[in-house]
């Protein structure tokens, strides 16, 4: 039997009609590529939506093409999600950080017609644009003012493109299924692959960040994003927080510590978002400067594991919560979400924030196990660690166009690469990626957790750690300094301030040190590279 309820397909334009219908007063200002504070409102937003959708419509744009975006998070880049979205074409986010022969192979891939790119990555374009035989339009995201002189052909300058159309469009409908939006890996091994996201699956996800136990959006809630929207849709803010009515708060191309700061500030964000480079930033700024953050409530720490001296500086200075979450952009992205269990909150300081260094458990929609080498079932005793398996209904099953063959099981879960624990109250820690994984003596050495209590020393900017051939016990842990910026740490004050902190057989045999680390585009640290320029080197152990 049939239940009796309406069809009513979940379809991304219905967030954006939700919210400029029930809270068309709510702000979303943006800090310009140009510099000054631009206010608009998402009854606006929803009316240039509409506007661009008539737009690329009147440019040939069709269902199922798919249209390119390179942008900072802005009022501007937003109105396009939607306009592109809402025609039931495919919104393709490309990271600008990527390396031009990047981003020439996935705009071709993804067979972009159409970009809308920012003026700060119109000289990036321009150095490939006779390597995309595809591309017929560029929509630089400015005004007439500010419109600079480009080299590209049918370069069209975005306010005065839009103001030649009304709103007068009715969103195109189509089967809740239908690709909605594209996201590429960073391709840290081989080239990028395209996960293409659907509207039922954005639409459901928005749900699952907007809750009460992940990002717990309220109306009464201003957020600022500052994790990029070429970041697996800005960790869905971009999508839940018109659906929960929220203020937005786009940071643009400024995420430097004051910058932040001034937007935290005088918008007076409640909730925040954000890797935790970023934050390191602020946190600098707020103690050079003696500030406070009295308006903050929440920060949502990923993208890395957030070191513990984060976590105390945010609840022990300035009072305020700290998120930690782990996803990826297979995930869409958010798998797991720290948040604290009844009975948790009469915990002490510290075993509340040893807690929060896990990522934390599944919210509804994710399920989640950990396996061993052969794919059996691990115990979930916060002993055991494996393989991190995850399937849901915001989770990849295939890569655009079958690249990368078969990613699922027979069972239909996705093997992560990540490597992890799960304790019995459901919480996953990362210890590692698989490829990255430490084997010592045929036990497994959490890289992670070394480089996260490494950064807790105060002459300490960034760490990571590495393993290292031995002919004894076949790898052994080398950790790698980038010291902070006036410091000089040495192997001794640096093993010292390890000691009773981890077991000591994880001790690193030795540590250097160097002025920088490599990083993907999306900012994680390239241990691919780290093994390939240490690829030689000989442990004192050894």
């Amino acid at each position: 039997m049939q239940g009796l309820m309406q069809d009513w397909p979940l379809l991304v334009h219905r967030i954006i009609d939700h919210a400029a219908l029930n809270h068309g007063e709510r702000e979303v200002v943006t800090r310009s590529v140009e510099g000054p504070i631009r206010r608009t409102t998402y009854a606006n937003i929803h009316s240039r939506a509409r506007s661009v959708a008539k737009g690329l419509t009147d440019l040939g744009i069709e269902f199922g093409d798919v249209v390119a975006t390179m942008a900072w998070n802005t009022d501007r880049h937003l109105e396009a999600w939607y306009g592109i979205m809402g025609i039931g074409a495919v919104c393709h986010t490309v990271n600008p950080r990527l390396f031009p022969e990047q981003i020439t192979y996935i705009m071709n891939h993804a067979e972009d017609k159409v970009m809308f790119v920012d003026t700060t990555f119109l000289s990036t374009l321009e150095g490939i644009k006779d390597k995309l035989p595809l591309l017929k339009y560029v929509i630089v995201l400015t005004d007439k003012a500010n419109m600079p002189e480009t080299t590209l052909d049918n370069a069209l300058c975005y306010d005065e493109w839009v103001a030649k159309y009304d709103d007068d469009f009715a969103w195109a409908s189509f089967d809740e299924n239908t690709a909605a939006g594209l996201c590429y890996t960073s391709g840290t091994t081989g080239n990028p692959k395209g996960v293409l996201y659907s509207h039922r699956s954005n639409v459901l996800h928005s749900m699952c960040g907007a809750g009460s136990d992940v990002m717990g959006l309220r109306a009464m809630d201003a957020i600022l994003p500052v994790v990029p929207m070429f970041h697996a849709n800005a960790w869905a803010i971009t999508f839940a927080a018109p659906a929960s009515g929220s203020k937005i708060v786009m940071p643009g191309s400024q995420m430097d510590g004051q910058s932040i700061y001034e937007l935290l500030n005088t918008e007076k964000v409640s909730t925040t978002a954000a890797v935790p480079t970023v934050w390191l930033g602020l946190l600098n700024y707020l103690e050079e400067n003696d500030l406070k953050l009295p308006h903050l409530n929440k920060v949502v720490i990923g993208g890395s594991a957030c070191p513990q001296v984060m976590i105390e500086k945010f609840e022990k200075n300035y009072g305020v919560e700290v998120v930690h979450a782990w996803g990826m952009t297979e995930t869409s992205p958010i798998g797991t979400i720290c948040s604290l269990k009844p009975g948790m909150e009469d915990w002490d300081a510290d075993r509340k924030i040893k807690q929060k260094l896990k990522q934390g458990r599944v919210p509804f929609s994710v399920e989640m196990k950990i396996t061993d080498d052969d794919g059996n079932d691990l115990p979930r005793d916060g002993v055991a660690f494996g393989h991190l398996k995850v399937r849901g209904p915001a989770i990849v099953k295939a890569y655009l166009k079958g690249e990368g063959g078969d990613v699922l099981d027979e069972d239909g879960w996705f093997d992560t690469g990540d490597v992890a624990t799960i304790d019995e109250l459901g919480y996953m820690q990362i210890t590692d990626r698989s490829k990255d994984v430490i084997k010592s003596g045929g036990e497994w050495i959490s890289s992670i957790e070394i480089e996260n209590i490494a950064v807790g020393h105060p002459e300490v900017a960034e760490a990571a750690v590495i393993g290292i051939a031995h002919p004894k016990w076949d790898e052994r842990p080398l950790l790698i300094i980038v010291p902070a910026e006036g410091k000089s740490p040495s192997k001794e004050d640096i093993l010292k301030f390890l000691e009773g902190k981890i077991a000591k057989w994880w001790t690193p045999d030795d540590v250097t040190f160097v002025e920088e680390l490599p990083h993907t585009a999306t900012g994680k640290i390239q241990k691919l590279t780290l093994r390939e320029q240490f690829g030689d080197y000989k442990l004192p152990t050894a």
